[in-house]
């Protein structure tokens, strides 16, 4: 179960810098998730790190070698690209058979391995097709049961899930996991995906602009973001902009429209222009409460279903922005559009930043 190490990484396409000075450890054994939005150098990083990309400046080191001028056969690890790389004449079974074949591993052990690669991605009837004859979707499963069935220490994925239906996507993300783990495998997932991110990884990585804003488990980036874009990009959030009124290891006063708000503990000084950032989910909609701490009114203007959730968006007078709100399709149920509500902010979910110095929609925008 090999370590790797990426040192100041650092590549560029013409004047376009796609990675900037990365630097990353992902420990034996780990599930490893690369979290971002589109171009923020996700794939370039993990074809980096497989060798198909060669940066021009950093080192890249599997295990104890370090193999930055190594051409990716030599590298010891299976790489499941987004365009497939399906052998077009050869039969699913066979694509799935040939990286253990090729390492000499016996043929009962090769179609053993096959046949389970094939049950786990759901095409083992389909074992006979070419290539041609599958769906995208069917070959982007012929390509990821083809890389686990690698029998390599290091797994590398990008976007393996992206082509597949909801319920598919959903059953193979823990069996990937799981089969990872049982296996012993270092893996790195390259996903846009907040929700597979949460689920699937031990730790985080989020990237943007070609750098890494935070890592961490998934539970440290979601509840703990360490910016505003890591806050609105790991769930929707509201922020309300202002300045430090008091700030210590007991609770952050924030100032804003004339209003005052309780939030979470901060490092921050008095007077000091920030922002403060909750969560869709975390704003609680209640009756009567206007006038408590940490509550304002609002007026619903936009209710759309979501399942197990309703979607609130509402106007107030607390900012120019939209607030939205998540609540359980039991809670929102009697609400409709038109209605007068007053929404509750717990403090222990306020959390609080330095105002961005470009600016908080600079911040957020998502390239």
């Amino acid at each position: 179960m090999p370590e790797i190490l990426l040192r100041d990484i650092v590549k560029r396409f013409g004047d376009h810098v796609a990675i900037d000075h990365i630097d990353l450890r992902v420990r034996n054994g780990e599930y490893m998730v690369l979290l971002g939005p589109t171009g923020a150098g996700k794939t370039t990083l993990l074809r980096t790190i497989s060798g198909l990309v060669q940066p021009e400046e950093g080192h890249v080191v599997i295990g104890d070698r370090d193999v930055t001028s190594m051409p990716p056969e030599e590298r010891g690890l299976a790489f499941m690209s987004q365009t497939y790389s399906l052998f077009p004449n050869m039969m699913v079974w066979d694509n799935v058979e040939f990286g253990p074949a090729v390492r000499g591993v016996s043929q009962r052990d090769v179609d053993a391995l096959a046949r389970e690669m094939l049950l786990l991605v759901g095409l083992l009837d389909r074992r006979d097709a070419f290539p041609r004859e599958l769906s995208g979707g069917m070959q982007q499963r012929t390509a990821l049961a083809r890389a686990l069935a690698a029998g390599t220490d290091v797994l590398l994925l990008d976007e393996p899930l992206r082509a597949l239906d909801a319920r598919l996507r959903i059953a193979l993300r823990l069996s990937i996991r799981r089969l990872c783990k049982d296996l012993g495998i270092t893996a790195i997932h390259v996903t846009h995906d907040q929700e597979e991110a949460l689920l699937v990884a031990d730790r985080v990585a989020i990237l943007r602009h070609g750098r890494i804003e935070q890592i961490g488990s998934s539970r440290e980036v979601y509840d703990n973001p360490a910016s505003p874009f890591v806050a609105q990009f790991m769930g929707e959030a509201n922020f309300l902009i202002g300045k430090i009124q008091e700030a210590n290891g007991t609770r952050t006063v924030l100032r804003s429209n004339g209003r005052v708000w309780q939030a979470r503990p901060s490092h921050l000084s008095p007077h000091q222009e920030a922002c403060m950032a909750v969560k869709s989910e975390k704003m609680k909609i209640i009756r009567g409460g206007s006038g408590l701490p940490n509550t304002f009114d609002a007026k619903v203007t936009r209710r759309f279903f979501l399942g197990r959730f309703v979607g609130l968006e509402m106007k107030s007078d607390v900012s120019e922005k939209t607030m939205k709100a998540k609540v359980t399709a039991v809670s929102g149920e009697k609400i409709t559009e038109g209605d007068n509500v007053s929404v509750s902010m717990d403090p222990r979910h306020c959390m609080i930043f330095p105002l961005p110095p470009t600016g908080l929609e600079k911040e957020l925008e998502v390239e």
